[in-house]
């Protein structure tokens, strides 16, 4: 038995959540019961990222306390992530007064690593990051994920020197020590580091109020990324104990937008910190509204919670974990989600378990538990963190037994007095139904277990209304 240690990527809480958020939650949480079914010991982190402008300028136009604000949208994400049945171990607010504390105290322990200077260059609020002039001209002054002019910034600041780090990070994403997924989002993060700047980790007080005051310097307050990033190990309780227990994380799950800085930033800090860097780091793609990203300003947003109510959790979870790809952009429309509940959720499995469970009730057979180890290739699949694929692999084993079924003809048997051969079809088809169920624990733990009162054990009795009624 192991110990895996997983993290997603703590959302800011000047908003409602979004897709993204649900991508983190849900390839963690499917990797995270995928290693519990092979005995693994699994502690799941989450949180939420609470410091910065964003939040204490949306809590003033919301007319609240900054502290009020924070507290009521961090319950809109745990909240959220209780809907989305998340198997969470662990959960932090960077706000918690321990998460500041220990904060403070790692940025002591990096001082060897920071120094102070003036800063004179450009700066995304809306991404709470600093822009170098190459970003600058490549994107012609305007973020192009806010489509907002950058804002010219002098000001002094604290930094993390890079070149104490650079070189020890690149060998150790060239050599896979911290494997980052997929391998084109490992190139682009080598291409990056080659000149990445030195990294401002502190702002002025006068410009950022709502944040964790750098220790000895009253004057400025710790950059978002610093406190955010530092809420995995903080969580674990570092500095205060030993975490080698559970430190390096077996794998971190962040969106794209902001895997530079889990891949460059995170790990300076560790290293700074004496740490191991993350085993892996799985970054995965934006979900696209109708093939465009989504936008307040289009109008094309999707709410979640929305998909959540329109055929409930599993749905939900069918949809994103199967057809958006694990790692690059994928598409949601109204259109696409309904066709894939009707044709595939309520046709291929519902039907499925609605004939087989009434075939085997009007046939007296019985049911019974399935033991053993899933099949190699769904393991190879999942070990490599290819989700979507995996899922793809159990969903032809769902469409496989349909087949099965219909080349049987288990009622004709019955019809021609063939008992005996009416109880060996259909104990196989049960049989392989329910390792069928074993695999979409992972990625349908509800529907997994309605599967597995069906038919587990005793009388199998026909559920009386079809797991996924058709809409």
């Amino acid at each position: 038995m192991s110990k895996v240690y997983l993290c997603t990527a703590i959302p800011y809480v000047n908003g409602d959540p979004h897709i993204g958020h649900a991508m983190d939650y849900l390839l963690a949480d499917t990797y995270a019961r995928y290693r519990r079914t092979r005995g693994d010991e699994v502690r799941l982190q989450v949180g939420t990222d609470e410091h910065g402008n964003k939040v204490y300028s949306s809590a003033q136009k919301n007319g609240l306390s900054v502290e009020a604000y924070s507290t009521e949208n961090s319950q809109k994400f745990q909240d959220f992530i209780k809907k989305l049945d998340i198997s969470y171990t662990d959960i932090i607010r960077t706000t918690d007064a321990e998460h500041v504390r220990r904060c403070q105290e790692i940025w002591k322990q990096l001082k060897p690593h920071i120094y102070a200077a003036d800063y004179d260059g450009w700066y995304c609020e809306g991404c709470e990051s600093f822009v170098t002039q190459k970003e600058y001209d490549e994107n012609g002054g305007i973020c192009p994920d806010h489509q907002k002019p950058y804002q010219r910034l002098t000001e002094k600041n604290y930094y993390l020197r890079m070149d104490d780090f650079r070189d020890t990070i690149r060998s150790k994403i060239e050599a896979d020590e911290m494997l980052i997924l997929p391998e084109f989002r490992k190139q682009e993060i080598l291409r990056l580091l080659e000149d990445t700047p030195d990294i401002s980790i502190s702002r002025p007080r006068k410009q950022l109020s709502w944040g964790v005051p750098v220790p000895d310097d009253d004057s400025q307050v710790m950059y978002v990324w610093v406190d955010a990033l530092s809420n995995y190990i903080t969580v674990l309780e570092y500095p205060d104990k030993d975490i080698s227990d559970w430190w390096p994380a077996t794998a971190q799950f962040v969106g794209k937008d902001i895997l530079r800085f889990h891949a460059i930033t995170w790990p300076a800090i560790l290293l700074g910190l004496g740490l191991d860097l993350p085993r892996k780091i799985v970054s995965h793609g934006h979900v696209l509204s109708d093939g465009q990203k989504m936008s307040k300003s289009i109008g094309n947003v999707i709410n979640p919670m929305e998909v959540l109510e329109r055929h409930g959790l599993d749905a939900f979870r069918y949809y994103f974990l199967r057809h958006v790809d694990t790692f690059t952009d994928s598409d949601f429309t109204w259109e696409k989600f309904d066709e894939a509940y009707n044709n595939e959720l309520a046709n291929d499995l519902g039907n499925l378990v609605q004939r087989l469970a009434t075939l085997c009730h009007k046939n007296s057979i019985a049911g019974f538990s399935v033991a053993g180890d899933p099949d190699s290739t769904y393991c190879t699949l999942m070990d490599k963190y290819e989700f979507s694929k995996a899922f793809d692999y159990v969903w032809k084993q769902v469409q496989q037994l349909n087949k099965d079924i219909d080349l049987a003809k288990p009622w004709e048997l019955a019809k021609n007095g063939e008992i005996d051969k009416v109880k060996a079809v259909l104990s196989t088809l049960v049989s392989d139904l329910l390792k069928v169920a074993q695999l979409l624990e992972t990625f349908l733990p509800e529907t997994a277990g309605k599967i597995k009162a069906i038919f587990a054990t005793g009388t199998i009795i026909p559920p009386s209304q079809p797991l996924f009624p058709k809409a």
